[in-house]
């Protein structure tokens, strides 16, 4: 789970909209992954709490001021958190969280916003990648919620650094009995034990009539005994069938020697003489066709080069005639415009030899060509025509023809080869005979085969007979036989859940044990490095040993001990169960000393989750911690909280305490 924005309007110090990205930044290029922390410096009262108290509100609602809170009450809280600034007097508030979360490998966006007004009800819109869930009403939006994440897990993930040590001052062990279930899953198989034991008591078993039950085992045997005579005549065909494949062989193996003595052309031999004159037949017509075609238009198909010549030649003799009757036509046309001229035109002989000169040069022009075949339109046409259709389709009709009497050949000629193979049939008498017999065998096997086979189905159809009067009586009976075999299900179950959850826990223990000494050790002094743990699988009390095998008093721990065991149990309960949550924490460095400040500067921000949210004042991470090395290049980014106190709200600006200061004397110089 990430959480990626969170938006809070007119909330507790916050005046208007804030929008606060918390979603991890890669701080470096060369960085894999997203530094995993976000800083929110401020001082007392700036409103560090408020982004804690926003995230929980706007998951859990009610859930997040405790359990046993009354609706009455659920109310006085959330008018409490509406502003209440300098000139401010909307009375509603708002608060908007986007998160990713897995499901079975898939992620998917969640978007949370809760709104209210003072002195009613909140209102609740979950979103699902940017699609409203409407089909949910109030009550449903929020059990889904709580099932993403439980609000008893919450608190161990959202918390407040000086808080959370009470869980070093439980010695009863039922916060930490509480998280390890809740965590772990233990809490889910006690839960079923729980209902279980419920079902038991409610329901007594109403016992069977026993005239009923001795009709049902009467019926049972027959059921059992018919179906195992099925099981045996099946098994009986079995055996048919592999004597059919036994004589199936036989057959195959004498038709084998048959066809080896030519027996397989025997068999076909008068239908292969059929098919042999069929095919001379078709030879036959396949020559007549060749011969129509070779004296018909074929052979123009054989000749396209000269062919082409002639063609060039009758369009040139076709050209040259059509010029010479042009000239003729038009010679005598200019004879009776030199007269008409003459008669017209007093110098009409420079206009006429003007004339004539153009026509010589246009008659010089003309290229001569020789009239050597001189042939009339309708010839040229009909010559074209068988040239360039007939003669194509002629050749494809011959060119078919010719490939189909080959493959006829072929095949009379197999077939020449195949009738001469073949033996007379008296020869083949004895293995023709063979064959027989074996083939009337195999037909009484499978007779056989088939009669067994159906009774065997018979005897199955007369159990399942059988089984449907037993289901009626059942079903008849239905109560008191479902109360009967529910009731021993669950006692078998209620018995096994109870062995199924010690051992679970033993194992989860022992795991938390492990995890808790890393952790304690990663976080605790020098002088405290030899201590270890305990844990009571009953009470889930912790113990801490010391090296000498003495149990230390949690008592006696001072408040900065007494916080460092809790976050090492803490991290310790997050590594076990796999969860990976973002940690909040709000004011986590309040009650301890230096060198345990050190150790949870070093060792446990920078590695407690892939998000880690810090909400700090200046005497916490100060400086030096905000410099350390180890801790800042784990910074994703940082928010200074700044109040102001004319206006009685509060406003983020993204820079930490000596982030802005720095900046601001880079600007003045």
């Amino acid at each position: 789970m990430i959480i990626k924005s969170l938006v809070v309007n007119n909330f507790r110090v916050f005046r208007g909209v804030h929008e606060i990205d918390l979603a991890p930044r890669k701080q470096r290029e060369y960085h894999e992954a997203p530094a995993p922390i976000v800083l929110f410096g401020g001082l007392n009262g700036a409103g560090k709490t408020s982004i804690l108290t926003a995230v929980r509100v706007a998951l859990y609602g009610r859930a997040a001021f405790g359990r046993g809170m009354t609706a009455a009450e659920y109310q006085e809280q959330l008018d409490a958190l509406i502003h209440k600034g300098v000139g401010i007097s909307e009375g509603k508030s708002s608060i908007e969280l986007v998160f990713t979360h897995s499901q079975n490998g898939i992620e998917s966006e969640y978007k949370i916003t809760r709104g209210w007004s003072k002195g009613q009800k909140d209102r609740l819109v979950l979103e699902k990648d940017s699609e409203e869930l409407s089909q949910m009403n109030y009550d449903q939006c929020q059990s889904f919620l709580n099932e993403l994440i439980p609000s008893g897990i919450a608190d161990l993930f959202f918390f407040d650094g000086e808080k959370i040590a009470e869980l070093a001052e439980d010695e009863s062990g039922e916060v930490l009995q509480t998280a390890v279930r809740r965590l772990l899953g233990i809490d889910v198989v006690e839960r079923l034990r729980n209902d279980l034991a419920i079902y038991l008591k409610r329901n007594d078993a109403a016992a069977m009539p026993a005239n009923i039950k001795t009709q049902i085992e009467k019926l049972e045997k027959e059921r059992v005994d018919a179906e195992n005579a099925a099981k045996a005549m099946a098994n009986e065909a079995v055996l048919c069938k592999a004597k059919i494949d036994l004589i199936a062989a036989d057959i195959d193996k004498a038709e084998g020697e048959l066809s080896s003595r030519g027996g397989a052309w025997a068999s076909s031999r008068e239908q292969e003489k059929s098919k042999q004159n069929e095919l001379e037949a078709e030879r036959k017509e396949l020559e007549k066709v060749l011969r129509a075609e070779i004296e018909a238009n074929l052979p123009y198909s054989f000749a396209p080069t000269v062919l082409a010549n002639l063609f060039t030649q009758l369009e040139a003799e076709k050209s040259a005639k059509q010029a010479q009757n042009f000239n003729a036509e038009l010679q005598g046309f200019m004879n009776e415009l030199s007269q008409q001229l003459s008669f017209r035109l007093a110098n009409a002989a420079t206009a006429l030899d003007t004339i004539q000169d153009c026509l010589n040069e246009r008659s010089a022009s003309q290229q001569e060509t020789d009239i050597l075949l001189d042939i009339s339109d309708r010839e040229f046409n009909q010559i074209y025509s068988q040239v360039n259709v007939q003669a194509p389709e002629s050749f494809t009709r011959f060119d078919a023809a010719r490939k189909r009497l080959s493959i006829v050949d072929e095949e009379i000629a197999s077939l020449s080869v195949n009738i001469a193979r073949a033996p007379e049939q008296e020869q083949l008498e004895s293995q023709l005979a063979a064959i027989k017999s074996l083939t009337k065998k195999r037909t009484e096997a499978i007779l056989e085969h088939k009669t067994t086979t159906d009774d065997a189905k018979r005897k199955y159809r007369e159990a399942i007979e059988l089984a449907r009067k037993i289901q009626k009586l059942h079903d008849k009976h239905k109560v008191a036989h479902n109360a009967e075999a529910s009731l021993a299900n669950a006692q078998n179950a209620h018995i096994m859940l109870a062995d199924f959850s010690e051992k679970l826990t033993q194992v989860r223990v022992k795991q938390l044990e492990s995890e808790f000494i890393k952790s304690y050790q990663k976080l605790a002094r020098k002088e405290d490095l030899q201590l270890s743990a305990r844990i009571n699988t009953k009470s889930f009390d912790v113990e801490l040993i010391d090296e000498k095998g003495h149990t230390i008093s949690r008592k006696a721990l001072s408040a900065g001990e007494k916080q460092i065991y809790a976050i090492s149990i803490l991290e310790a309960l997050g590594r076990t169960s796999g969860n990976q949550l973002p940690i909040i924490i709000d004011t986590p460095l309040g009650r301890l000393d230096s060198k345990h400040r050190d150790k949870l500067i070093q060792h446990y921000f920078p590695e407690a989750s892939h998000q880690v949210i810090i909400l700090s004042t200046d005497t916490e991470i100060d400086e030096s911690y905000f410099n350390n090395v180890d801790f800042k290049y784990g910074i994703s980014h940082a928010f200074e909280i700044q109040f102001d106190g004319t206006t009685k709200s509060s406003r983020l600006k993204e820079g930490y305490f000596w982030q802005q200061k720095a900046q601001a004397v880079a600007e003045v110089n």
